[in-house]
């Protein structure tokens, strides 16, 4: 397991190891999503979402814009 020490203004060096696994270097950001109470993911946010295009396929039909609209005023209306 690889640790971390908190300094005093509240800031930790991330290891060697860890960086290189994250391909994170200075500058590039970071998140911590919360999983539970007392429980974080530690997640690289240095990707580009024009990086993400593609990455599900091709739907199976094209949906409108209209078709899109009617579905979230229902779906809104249905929620009060």
């Amino acid at each position: 397991m690889t640790t971390a020490t908190i300094t005093s203004k509240g800031q930790i060096t991330i290891p060697a190891n860890v960086r290189q696994a994250l391909a994170v270097s200075a500058g590039d950001r970071v998140e911590f999503v919360q999983l539970e109470d007392g429980q974080f993911l530690f997640v690289a946010a240095n990707r580009s979402v024009t990086e993400l295009k593609g990455l599900f396929g091709k739907p199976a039909q094209a949906v409108s814009i209209e078709d899109m609209n009617r579905a979230i005023a229902a779906r809104g209306a249905a929620s009060r």
